[in-house]
């Protein structure tokens, strides 16, 4: 039943709207930061919408029944990564103010949706080691990019704990590539050699 719905195409088109919108209202909400980044960073100052433009990429390929294996892989690491990484940072500002904002819960359920998806269309990705190697290069790019030149996403709360948050999201990334290599890699090694 699953299987039918992700690959029904009315869904797919559904889905890629619903990430198209999101992608960019992802890019509007960055749109203060990104006011007064340096020109040299804005590409990796946008996590989750990069990561949403990455999933909502693939979506219109596959609409037409093609893939994009260096998108798939980028946008399964990056997709699980930010959408589990704002998932914990919100709870994390919940437990450390005591009250989340009604944006707050909207973004943990989005994120966590994202990260959800990712993982559903992963029988569908084409993915081999080359392609998770730029995923892994840009990911822990992007968290030195974040953690080392200081462009991480401004919760304001949270600032105090910066050094713990860049330690926690260096080991989401590797612990992101893993699953991915696991969802993709591996897991079409098991099925072969179970043959």
């Amino acid at each position: 039943m699953l299987r039918y719905i992700l690959l029904d195409k009315k869904f797919i088109f559904i889905l890629f709207i619903i990430n198209l919108i999101g992608t960019i209202y992802g890019y509007y909400w960055y749109a203060p930061q990104l006011a007064i980044t340096p020109d040299i960073f804005l590409i990796f100052v946008p996590d989750s919408p990069t990561a949403s433009l990455f999933f909502t990429v693939f979506l219109l390929f596959f609409l037409f029944n093609r893939n994009v294996p260096y998108i798939e892989a980028l946008g399964l690491v990056t997709l699980f990564k930010y959408g589990t990484w704002a998932v914990a940072m919100n709870l994390l500002t919940l437990a450390i103010d005591g009250s989340l904002s009604s944006a707050g819960y909207m973004l943990m359920a989005s994120h966590a949706g994202m990260a959800i998806q990712a993982i559903l269309y992963a029988p569908y990705y084409k993915v081999k080691m080359r392609h998770l190697a730029v995923a892994g290069i840009w990911t822990l790019h992007n968290d030195v990019i974040d953690y080392v030149f200081e462009m991480m996403p401004k919760y304001s709360s949270l600032m105090t704990y910066m050094n713990e948050i860049g330690y926690f999201t260096f080991w989401l990334s590797i612990g992101s590539l893993l699953l991915a290599y696991w969802l993709t890699i591996g897991n079409k090694k098991q099925l072969t050699n179970s043959l």
